[in-house]
Formats: C-alpha cells, sequence, structure tokens
C-alpha cells in the first residue's frame, strides 16, 4: 500500500518519472487493487458533507474500506456521520499534546462509524490563521501518522471550494489524488465553484499533473437542468442527481444517515458508491464567464447589461468643480 499512495516529499522526482504518461486519459484493462483518494469539493453549504456523509456510509455497507478526512475549518464533515457529535481536530489535538509533552496517537484522532474511519483536520481560530496552512500542516501530521502505510479502499478528502489557495487545492497542485468530485447544484455560485476546479485541474494538467474530475454529484436538485447542462459542457458526466427533497432536508438537519440499504434514499447512495468508485478520471474543458452565463435564462444573469466607463467628474462627486484651463484658445479670423 505504501508504494501506491501519492507522497508529498518524493512528489518532485516521482511527476517527473511519470510525465509522459497521461494517465488519466488511459483506461486500465484490468482492475488493480489500489487506494483511491478522492478530493471532493464544491461551494460552502452547497451539501458536501451530507453527500459526503452519506456516500461514506453505503460504500462501507458495500464492503469497501473508507476513510473520511474532513479539509474543511469548519470542521462538519464529521458531524453529520456521529449524529452531530463534533470529532477533536488533528491540528487542535497536535497542538495539546504537544504543549503536554506527549505523541499524537491514531485514537486521539480518529474515530469509527458503521465501518467507517474518520478524522477532521481543523484549522485555525478564526482570524488568528490561514486555513490553507493548516490543511498544509494537517497532511504533514498524516504522514507522521503513517498515512502511507495504511490500507483503505477509498480515501475521501471533504475539500472547500471557495476557497483557490494553495493550501485548499493541495490534492490538485501535489497528485496527492486520483481524481476529483464535484458537488454542486442548479445556482451559478455553486456551479461558478465547480469551474474554477476544472480550471484549476487543467491548469495543473498542463503541467504535468495527472488527476482528473470523475464527475459531478447534482444536490438539492429542483429539476431546472443548469448543472446537467454545466456537466455536459465541460465535459463530465453527472454521478448522481439528489433531489430538492423535505425529507432529506429534515433528516440532514437532524444528523441523520440517510446512506444505508435499510433507508429511503438507499438505492440512490448505493448507485452513487459504484459509480464513485468506477468512473475514470477525465480531462474538463472549463468554461468562460460568458459559456458559465449561457447556461442560464438571460433575466436571472443579467444578460444585456453594458459597461459603461466612469468619469473623473463621476468619480469626484460634489468635488467635480471645472478646473481652469491653461489652454489658449484663439479666436476664428
Amino acid at each position: 500500500m505504501k508504494d501506491d499512495a501519492p507522497n508529498l516529499k518524493e512528489f518532485d522526482a516521482r511527476l517527473k518519472a511519470e510525465a509522459h504518461e497521461d494517465l488519466a486519459d488511459v483506461l486500465p484493462t484490468e482492475a488493480v487493487k489500489k487506494t483511491q483518494i478522492i478530493a471532493i469539493y464544491g461551494k460552502g453549504g452547497i451539501g458536501k458533507s451530507f453527500t459526503l456523509a452519506n456516500l461514506s456510509h453505503m460504500m462501507a455497507e458495500q464492503g469497501k474500506r473508507v476513510l473520511l478526512i474532513g479539509c474543511d475549518p469548519k470542521s462538519d464533515t464529521t458531524s453529520l456521520l456521529f449524529g452531530g457529535k463534533a470529532c477533536p481536530t488533528i491540528i487542535e489535538t497536535s497542538t495539546q499534546k504537544k504543549l503536554a509533552g506527549e505523541e499524537v496517537k491514531i485514537g486521539d484522532v480518529c474515530f469509527k462509524r458503521g465501518g467507517v474511519y474518520a478524522m477532521e483536520l481543523g484549522g485555525p481560530e478564526v482570524g488568528r490563521g490561514c486555513g490553507g496552512r493548516g490543511i498544509i500542516h494537517g497532511f504533514e501530521l498524516l504522514e507522521k501518522l503513517g498515512f502511507h502505510d495504511w490500507d483503505f479502499d477509498f480515501v475521501l478528502l471533504d475539500f472547500l471550494g471557495d476557497v483557490v489557495c494553495g493550501g485548499f487545492g493541495l490534492p490538485i497542485a501535489r497528485d496527492m489524488a486520483q481524481k476529483v468530485i464535484l458537488v454542486g447544484s442548479n445556482d451559478l455560485q455553486s456551479l461558478y465553484v465547480a469551474n474554477n476546479v476544472c480550471s484549476a485541474v487543467e491548469y495543473f494538467r498542463k503541467l504535468g499533473g495527472n488527476v482528473g474530475v470523475a464527475g459531478l454529484v447534482v444536490n438539492k436538485d429542483d429539476g431546472t437542468g443548469e448543472a446537467h447542462a454545466f456537466a455536459e459542457a465541460v465535459n463530465i458526466p453527472v454521478l448522481a442527481s439528489i433531489p430538492q427533497d423535505d425529507d432529506l432536508r429534515k433528516k440532514s438537519a437532524n444528523y441523520q444517515i440517510v446512506g444505508t440499504e435499510s433507508g429511503l434514499w438507499g438505492p440512490l447512495f448505493a448507485a452513487l458508491g459504484l459509480n464513485v468508485a468506477d468512473a475514470p478520471p477525465v480531462r474538463p474543458a472549463p468554461l468562460d464567464q460568458d459559456g458559465l452565463l449561457a447556461l442560464f435564462d438571460g433575466k436571472e444573469t443579467g444578460a444585456g447589461i453594458e459597461l459603461v466607463p466612469a468619469t473623473d467628474e463621476d468619480m469626484r462627486g460634489k468635488n467635480a468643480a471645472p478646473k481652469k484651463s491653461l489652454e489658449v484658445i484663439y479666436d476664428d479670423a
């Protein structure tokens, strides 16, 4: 397992060795036992944690060994999995242990439910640090805990998609994951974030990276179709459409797991689990701003509005008194 898992320290040498092979465009002819490390991105509040908690629970029911790692400073990824109970984060626990002169142990930061192993990286207190740097520090601690020796079928990383700094882009920039899954909805802001992540994937692919996009999960799908149109436009599949349903909303708000074979929504998450496992990483074709806006009704996006340049007088307002000119004006002869 150690040779299969991405290694931060050996990234440069490994990337050069693999540069000749475009892994995301080559489909293997037979299955190879390997840990799939998948980074999930999406706009804050779009439902990544809801999707991942239920997806990981269902994959465990399907007989997979799953590790769920929350990489969002809000530390909300595992809350739904553990019925609303917050896990001690790796960064917070590490700080406390260091002050006490102790070493962090697996049992301090990793917990189990329904066959899922889960942990939170955490982040700095509000206004006291950089969330992206916290992510980098968190992964350094994971390496010390033996991350590359762990035996899992899937490692799911929950990342905030709104932030595009280096820390949150780590799995894409450093080939830490094999593929990316996007979570979005039929609204412009969530698809804007999804498109940004596609742009990041394509940028690092041009630099020799191998991460690809496995597909889009449409959450709170109201049937208007913009998210499906986006997926088609950027050339990625839709892995699942989770409907905008009051039963799902209430159960999510009450920290109830719906990704179980015994529940009403079991078949939906069972299909999602299979699609996530089988979907190959592909190179997306990110849209420009006009292309993204074209997915929506012009009445909603302000189509047809022209950019009117401001003048110096506009900016000065009441201070815009005319100035005397030194220009000499000659009368007509």
